[in-house]
């Protein structure tokens, strides 16, 4: 299994990343290649004093921020790393692809360089959240801020077959629509014309979810246009984290708090791993035809390590390869093929 990396990509490379590459090589066994300055590739190592034996270096000094516009990276930005990496994953050259840079240049790219799924009508970024049940997958998360239901009925289905594969190890996965409430007939038009052709679907559907209901495990595929999915994404990840800041500051308090924190301290590490993101590695990018996953753009070497994890598990279970079926077989009320085609 060989994955490819973006060296370049996010706040905290090249240095970051390279040290993830190392980790995911060590513990893994899998092949890295990183796509980036080979210069600034072995500087850091050399800082650090990481072996990269094993480790493919594929040179290339132009960099994508996140600052660029997306679509730069077809033409202004065609050598930069992360559109590097993304032909050689076309080419065959790598299994999977991981990124911690611009969402927009990585959707952009994947969407362009590696292609779409044939009847696929968007690429829909799928981000893995911890819940109180497991880990479940929020797609769209923020790559289609407009969406129309037959584009969440494909991000259902895509979630569905991932979520089985990958997470749940050949268990049927639960879908559920984000909603302002569970009543079948809440929402706008987007939210009725979906709920009644996910209703009518062979898949787990388990109706309407509320955003309240998300963190306790409502289902394991929650669907959502981007727009809608980001402001959930965000708003758990904001939680989240000012919850693990008043913990912090509470048990700093006094003598007696800071005592009570050496007892249950084990308890603690074990909830911030839980309820951490770095756990998942990334999101995977569902809809195009070879394994692309999107870290964090404030990964650490930690996440980088389970990003190409996830890769690597992503690529091995063959995900895109059910995809491609069912979107075949997926038929129209009479009986003919269902035509998905984007517009553009």
């Amino acid at each position: 299994m060989k994955v490819i990396v973006d060296a370049h990509g996010g706040d905290n490379a090249p240095l970051e990343v390279v040290k993830g590459a190392v980790l995911a090589r060590d513990a893994y066994g899998v092949s890295i290649v990183l796509v980036g300055n080979e210069d600034e590739i072995n500087r850091v190592a050399k800082e650090e004093n990481l072996s990269l034996d094993g480790i493919e270096i594929v040179h290339t000094t132009d960099v994508i921020s996140m600052n660029d516009i997306p679509k730069t990276i077809l033409r202004e930005h065609k050598e930069c790393s992360m559109a590097v990496g993304l032909r050689l994953l076309a080419d065959n050259g790598g299994d999977a692809f991981v990124s911690a840079g611009s969402t927009g240049a990585l959707l952009m790219g994947a969407t362009f360089l590696v292609k779409r799924i044939k009847g696929i009508s968007r690429a829909a970024l799928a981000a893995i959240i911890p819940s109180d049940k497991g880990p479940f997958m929020l797609l769209d998360s923020g790559a289609n801020l407009d969406c129309r239901p037959d584009m969440l009925y494909q991000f259902a289905r895509m979630g569905s077959l991932y979520m089985s594969l990958v997470i749940k190890k050949g268990e049927p996965a639960t879908v559920g629509l984000l909603n302002v409430g569970t009543e079948e007939h809440k929402g706008s038009d987007l939210q009725h014309e979906t709920y009644a052709m996910l209703k009518d679907s062979d898949m787990s559907f388990v109706g309407n979810v509320e955003a309240r209901d998300v963190p306790a495990g409502a289902a394991d595929v929650i669907v959502a246009d981007g727009f809608s999915g980001n402001v959930l994404l965000k708003t758990l990840e904001g939680t989240v984290s000012m919850l693990l800041s008043y913990i912090k500051q509470i048990f700093y308090t006094n003598l007696g708090t800071k005592l009570a924190a050496l007892v249950i301290k084990p308890h603690l590490g074990s909830l911030k791993k839980k309820l951490s993101t770095e756990e998942h590695g990334g999101a995977p990018l569902l809809g195009v035809t070879r394994p692309v996953i999107k870290a964090h753009g404030n990964a650490k070497a930690r996440a980088i390590q389970n990003a190409i994890r996830v890769a690597a598990e992503f690529a091995k279970a063959d995900v895109i390869g059910k995809i491609t079926e069912a979107v075949k077989g997926e038929k129209s009320a009479d009986g003919t093929a269902k035509s998905t085609e984007s517009a553009d």
